[in-house]
């Protein structure tokens, strides 16, 4: 912690950058002026700088605020430094205050575009619309929207969004295939709520189950076993990240008769693979398991969406004798918030709650009770603009830019994976920390992979394999020449 600064003033530690910087407090120590105060506000009072006009003042702090602003953005880590909070200064005006809160988030908003223009290697879709479709909403962030309790509950609060958000579980339960009034459901802060929301409602109504998951399933599956004091085992996977059944098959033998609750990933977050709902379905049907004694819960956070409308993908519907679906609504469709959607059976929700909360006029059903009312309507609009024809063409153009990544890396002689049913290209780590930073790379182990989402585009692929061989050359040539030098030392 820094020295103490002059009355009613916080240590400097507390301040944005721009307040941050020597001359400001050097100069605001000669004026004896407290150090928070930029120059443009020092001017101002009888405390001011002696022999200098306003203009000049002003012209000094945007000469500081600028150096700042560079700072941000030539950062190289897509982590800005922390903007901490200024306390409220009696000799600081408002009108400066909303100066400097501008500057920081303007020069941030600058920095997340240069972020954004090399973001390839995690799920989430940046195009989030053109300036008219996202202009379109930006009415409604003049409205605290809270969508709290059971979406489908008429409720007394009037600032909500659940026309929008019933009309948006409507259309998943028709491309999943699940009639009116067979289903429910509700809009999540993503796939990690919705996949707890799903593992709770398992467990309430088998109480006696064991969840199964593969090992390469998402981490919020063995959090959530954690969370509800669960018996869970993982089972082993193939190569290409997909379930072992035959482990699978041993795994429910071993803890017959007790129900099973089966997580299976409808693309893995490493690799993209695809459990086969089909084989699991086979294996207990053929052990004995009768419908009430086993719920499926479909981790669909990414694929969910996009396998829909392939030819040959696999049918992932309640057709079949799963319990629940869920995806991620800020991945392929590019909600511009963290959100999901999961959809269940309508005869597993009895289990989570008896009793009406009259204070929200529903059943207590949902994780979070309090949730976003913005992003339904984000949901929906996407919804409606893309349209069943419009997802189709980005689904397909993704897949195409990832076989044509798969296949530059092969060209230059880099290994990789590649899932047939999936826009995951997994390939060797670089070894070049600035290339995998700059690049926003996913790693795990010596593995690192590129998600291709609609906003990745072919020019884009090009040039990172580009700068993915330069850098391979690179460190080539100095252990080469560090080779050398050991041989002529020697």
């Amino acid at each position: 912690m820094q020295g103490s600064t002059a009355a009613g003033c916080h240590s400097s530690e507390l301040l944005p950058p721009c307040c941050q910087s020597k001359a400001i407090v050097s100069r605001a120590r000669a004026a004896r002026v407290p150090s928070c105060v930029p120059p443009s506000a020092a001017s101002i009072g009888p405390a001011g700088y002696v022999g200098r006009s306003l203009k000049q003042m002003s012209q000094e702090h945007n000469s500081l605020s600028q150096q700042v602003l560079q700072q941000v953005l030539h950062n190289q880590s897509c982590t800005p430094a922390m903007f901490d909070l200024l306390d409220p200064c009696a000799s600081l005006s408002s009108t400066e205050r909303l100066t400097v809160v501008q500057e920081v988030i303007h020069g941030f908003a600058q920095r997340l575009e240069e972020c954004k223009s090399h973001s390839i290697g995690y799920p989430g879709n940046l195009d989030v619309g053109d300036a008219n479709q996202v202009q379109l909403l930006q009415v409604l962030n003049n409205y605290s929207l809270n969508n709290a309790g059971d979406p489908f509950a008429q409720v007394n609060y009037g600032l909500h969004s659940r026309q929008f958000e019933v009309a948006v579980l409507r259309w998943f339960a028709q491309l999943w295939h699940i009639s009116d009034g067979d289903y429910w459901g509700y809009v999540t802060s993503g796939s990690t709520e919705s996949n707890l929301q799903a593992l709770l409602m398992a467990r309430e109504n088998l109480p006696d189950a064991i969840l199964y998951s593969s090992r390469e399933s998402h981490f919020s599956i063995p959090k959530a076993a954690a969370m509800y004091r669960m018996e869970a085992q993982q089972v082993n996977t193939q190569l290409n990240g997909e379930m072992d059944y035959d482990d699978f098959r041993a795994c429910v033998t071993a803890n017959k008769p007790r129900a099973a609750i089966i997580n299976l990933n409808i693309g893995t977050t490493v690799k993209g693979a695809v459990d086969c709902v089909d084989k699991v379905l086979e294996i207990l049907q053929g052990m004995g398991y009768t419908h009430d004694r086993f719920y499926i819960h479909c981790d669909a956070a990414l694929s969910g969406i996009m396998l829909p409308y392939l030819d040959d993908a696999p049918s992932i519907t309640f057709n079949k004798p799963i319990s629940s679906i869920s995806v991620s609504g800020h991945k392929f469709l590019g909600a511009p918030m963290p959100c999901g959607v999961i959809i269940t059976r309508q005869q597993y929700v009895a289990a989570l709650a008896d009793e009406t909360l009259e204070i929200i006029n529903s059943k207590d059903l949902t994780i979070t009770c309090s949730r976003s009312g913005h992003a339904p309507i984000y949901l929906w609009q996407k919804l409606m603009l893309k349209g069943h024809e419009g997802i189709k063409q980005d689904v397909q153009r993704c897949l195409n830019n990832a076989q044509m990544l798969n296949m530059l890396l092969q060209e230059a002689a880099i290994k990789t994976f590649h899932n047939p049913l999936s826009t995951t290209v997994v390939f060797e780590r670089p070894t070049d920390e600035t290339l995998v930073h700059r690049w926003q790379l996913a790693c795990q182990g010596h593995l690192a992979h590129v998600v291709v989402m609609p906003h990745v585009t072919r020019q884009k692929l090009h040039q990172f394999v580009e700068e993915y061989v330069a850098s391979r050359r690179a460190v080539v040539a100095t252990t080469a020449g560090i080779i050398n030098n050991g041989s002529n030392k020697g």
